[in-house]
């Protein structure tokens, strides 16, 4: 496959799929993103199942002895026991359950062991995994399940009520981590300890994804085998330069793409360990970190500000951190600034999306400003583009598009012809490029404020609020008015005891930002709306009295 040719369904492969769903709804070739190659580890074999790469190929190259899952209050899982579960649970899915390849299975629970097991085993026996967070509702499971016509469910008997509640026609669901005799730790018990994954296509489809969008449909983001292996090929090898001695952790859990890479994907390709957290919020992080010899960290902006201001910082040993990922939203040079100070380590800015699996723009260690997300991760391109897909002179603000090894791929959804154009994929984010070719957040695309005339960036804004001693967190965003068209409102949370005073932070703002970005209202919150990964809710801050 040569660099940048054009992928396209009728290049695909033969597929191991007997049930051929996932493939029949891809979407029609003139819509596929231009994917580019250039890297010689991304020139994949063409039968590739990434649940045996990650696994049974990294177990052969680092043994079968090492810690591959760490959970608290529990021996270390190592490769060769976590190597037996996957095995005797992708028996179940098949001999007991039925399941046949291409057959699309939900996975469900809180952040465990167990969970990256199912996902693994659901790998090698050629399933599509369609992981979910536990904390999704009966009605948003429905939803996803009708979507990608899912009809087999594994799900921590801890979270099962909700998925049944979601009454979804046909769906079988197998529950782990209980006691009954149908649960899936008793079926497995008697399975062989070995299972010969079944020989997938590099463009199966492994994974439907779905957008963590807040507004509208869910859009189901279909990724192949060699793109599971691709995101740990360019960002997990070349910018968190992950080695078998490293041991990750971090917030975002398994449900979003965010998680499944920097908890399970990046650190098995590596032969390295995780730690899989439960709760994984600020307070649980740092004493995590100090007692597991954590070396690579992702997480939000706002929980490494967080972690800052914890009063008990200083008790905490977190010497072994090597890299500190940051994405899910901007990141603040102020808090930059702030962890490098604390620790002595850059934090790693990026910026990824679900469409195309992880992070394709970032920089560390002496590459890494602050106040920019970075460059182009090896194997991938970046650039900024007007409305009419015209490239931007530096210094000019437009959309960001990016292409590399991995694309977006809405499973049958007309939106395929917004995200991606012209072969780019275009992220929804305003972005400007330096001179020096680092790409700089604006904001996103409907983020910006437009007042009397003037554009106001809500994050630009946000930072300036954030340098106020006093705020801990800041949103803003644009209301309608019918004089100025939008006037920028600012919802801030304060530090417990602060006063709310919002002239003295109008006064503060207008010291640091052109008069015109000073926002018209602020409003003060106990917390800012967020969604089970740290991400802000934006659109609930839109409109009068909807958190008030």
């Amino acid at each position: 496959m040569s660099p940048q040719s054009l992928e396209s369904p009728k290049s695909l492969h033969p597929s191991a799929h007997s049930d051929t769903f996932a493939r029949d709804h891809l979407p029609p070739a003139s819509l596929w993103p231009r994917l580019t190659f250039d890297l010689p580890e991304l020139r994949y074999p063409r039968r590739l199942n990434c649940g045996a790469e990650l696994l049974d190929a990294t177990v052969r190259r680092f043994g079968a002895d090492r810690p591959a899952f760490h959970s608290p209050g529990r021996p270390p899982l190592t490769y060769g026991e976590l190597l037996a579960r996957v095995d005797r649970t992708a028996h179940v899915l098949t001999e007991d359950l039925g399941i046949v390849p291409g057959n699309r299975v939900l996975l469900r629970g809180p952040t465990t062991p167990e969970l990256a097991a199912c996902w693994l085993a659901v790998m090698k026996a050629g399933g599509v995994a369609v992981t979910v967070l536990a904390q999704a509702r009966a009605a948003e499971l429905a939803t996803m399940c009708e979507i990608a016509r899912v009809r087999h469910a594994l799900c921590d008997v801890r979270s099962v009520d909700d998925l049944v509640k979601a009454d979804v026609p046909g769906l079988r669901i197998t529950t782990f981590g209980g006691e009954g005799v149908d649960d899936l730790r008793h079926l497995a018990a008697s399975k062989p300890a070995s299972y010969a994954a079944v020989p997938t296509a590099d463009d199966d489809v492994a994974l439907i994804a779905f957008t963590s969008g807040t507004t509208g449909r869910p859009k189901g983001c279909m990724h192949f085998h060699r793109d599971v292996l691709a995101v740990a090929d360019t960002f997990g090898r070349h910018v968190l330069k992950a080695t078998p001695d490293d041991v990750f952790a971090g917030s975002p859990p398994l449900g979003f793409t965010f998680g499944l890479g920097g908890l399970v994907v990046f650190p098995l390709r590596a032969g390295a360990s995780a730690l899989l957290l439960e709760q994984a919020g600020p307070r649980q992080l740092l004493p995590a970190v100090a007692a597991h010899r954590v070396s690579v960290l992702f997480t939000a902006p706002t929980a490494y500000r967080a972690m800052l201001a914890d009063p008990s910082w200083p008790t905490y040993d977190v010497r072994s951190l090597r890299r500190c990922v940051s994405a899910g939203e901007n990141l603040p040079a102020a808090t930059w600034h702030a962890w490098r100070e604390a620790t002595g380590l850059r934090l790693v800015n990026g910026i990824g999306a679900t469409e195309l699996l992880h992070i394709f723009v970032s920089a560390a260690d002496d590459a890494a400003r602050p106040g920019t997300t970075g460059l182009p991760v090896p194997g991938w391109q970046a650039r900024v583009i007007g409305e009419d897909g015209t490239e931007l002179p530096d210094g000019e603000p437009g959309l960001l598009a990016v292409r590399g090894p991995v694309g977006c791929r809405y499973l049958a959804d007309a939106r395929q012809t917004t995200y991606v154009r012209g072969g780019w994929n275009i992220t929804g984010d305003t972005y400007v490029r330096d001179g020096d070719g680092y790409f700089r957040y604006v904001a996103r695309a409907d983020d910006m404020i437009i007042s009397a005339g003037y554009n106001i960036a809500g994050p630009e804004v946000e930072e300036a609020l954030l340098r106020h001693p006093d705020v801990t967190e800041a949103a803003v965003v644009g209301r309608a008015d019918e004089a100025r068209g939008q006037i920028a409102v600012a919802y801030v949370v304060l530090r417990p005891g602060a006063r709310r005073a919002p002239d003295g932070l109008r006064e503060f703002v207008r010291a640091e930002l052109v008069p015109y970005k000073c926002p018209r209202e602020i409003v003060f919150l106990d917390a800012l709306p967020r969604t089970a990964t740290g991400k802000l809710q934006r659109f609930r801050l839109r409109g009068p009295g909807t958190v008030q």
